[in-house]
């Protein structure tokens, strides 16, 4: 599947593609419609692949210098021509109780710190 998907991202070099009919494979349905792609599979395959290494190095920059061979520079301008080709969901910030609870929670502070803040 992977080099039906490259052949498809270099036929459409980046055009706009509306995805019509998707078939279920395991239970034969076929849906029809008009669909979008989602941001990240509209990314050339080169940045898909940039993105999945990303990912799986648990985004440590160091990793992605030593894997791609690239400088610190580098990698940090490529992730953020990529993000500006995404679309980001913003979700409201945690409020400081909520954001206390949860530092707590993961342990990067104690109680006493916790109460602390609380009682402010």
């Amino acid at each position: 599947m992977v080099k039906d998907w490259q052949e498809l991202t270099r036929l459409t070099q980046g055009k706009t593609i509306v995805v019509e009919r998707v078939r279920l494979v395991e239970n034969d349905v076929a849906i029809q419609g008009s669909f979008e792609l989602p941001s990240l599979a509209r990314l050339s395959a080169e940045d898909q692949v940039f993105i999945a290494a990303f990912v799986k190095c648990h985004g440590s920059i160091k990793e992605m210098e030593r894997i791609f061979g690239i400088s610190y520079p580098t990698v940090k301008n490529r992730l953020d021509r990529i993000s500006q080709q995404l679309n980001f969901i913003l979700l409201s910030p945690l409020s400081s109780t909520e954001e206390t609870l949860d530092e707590l929670k993961r342990g990067d502070i104690t109680a006493e710190e916790a109460i602390e803040r609380l009682s402010q």
